[in-house]
């Protein structure tokens, strides 16, 4: 793992490497339903990710074990509705604010952009309309991870 991450407390840590989980279910299940391409989409996403040369290799390796099973077993803890999962995993996700807070440097801007890609990659891989890679209205609520805050470069 990232040292840097090292430093932060095991709740915080957690939140991390459950953020892109959180993501994935977040964007796929917009509309209700969770289909195999976006599941596809983010599992392939976080492995390209872990197997890169970014300074978030480390990060994605970790997260990337065992994705699938993580992401299957994440989705029954949540609420069927999207509208009620949709505002729990939005008030878990608004937790890294204060993570990244507690991050120096770049690196919470790096972890921001990646899952802001991350969102865009899953919206965009069950087709949208007509199947161009658009990105459905429901996905569009979402896919700006609006309840992250952009956080500071340097602290």
């Amino acid at each position: 793992m990232i040292s840097e991450l090292k430093r932060l407390s095991g709740e915080d840590m957690e939140l991390l490497i459950k953020a892109p989980l959180l993501v994935s279910i977040l964007i796929a299940g917009a509309d209700g339903k969770i289909d195999r391409n976006e599941i596809k989409g983010a599992i392939g996403a976080t492995k390209k990710k872990a197997k890169g040369k970014s300074s978030l290799k480390a990060y994605y390796e970790n997260v990337s074990e065992d994705f699938e099973d993580k992401l299957k077993v994440l989705i029954q803890s949540y609420p069927s509705s999207p509208e009620q999962r949709g505002i729990q995993i939005s008030d878990e996700l608004a937790g890294l604010n204060d993570v990244f807070s507690k991050i120096q440097g770049t690196l919470s801007v790096e972890i921001y952009e990646s899952l802001k890609s991350l969102a865009l990659n899953i919206a965009q891989s069950s087709g949208g309309l007509f199947g161009l890679k658009s990105i459905g209205p429901e996905e569009e609520r979402y896919v700006d991870l609006k309840m992250i805050k952009p956080p500071a470069a340097n602290r």
